[in-house]
């Protein structure tokens, strides 16, 4: 059994981090809202899902890239209203 450190653990979800931390960012600037809190993330290569909640307007999709990039910035509150 190897022990896996946290440094190690730290480094395996850095690409998850930095795209909730990007998805964040540009939630908060869609929205114009800052209680934007993540609900929960998919990592994948080519595109990392992040959900999240954004206070007074519900729950929001994106899609961080690992340049920092985001797409398909979407409420997903309402989808049949939208």
């Amino acid at each position: 059994m190897t022990d896996i450190g946290a440094s190690d653990l730290n480094a395996a979800n850095a690409p998850d981090a930095q795209a909730r931390a990007a998805c964040v960012r540009d939630v908060r600037g869609v929205t114009g809202n800052t209680d934007v809190v993540v609900q929960s993330s998919t990592f994948s290569e080519a595109g990392t899902e992040v959900i999240l909640l954004v206070g007074g307007t519900g729950t929001w999709n994106c899609i961080a890239y690992q340049d920092g990039t985001t797409a398909g910035i979407m409420s997903i509150t309402n989808e049949g209203t939208l």
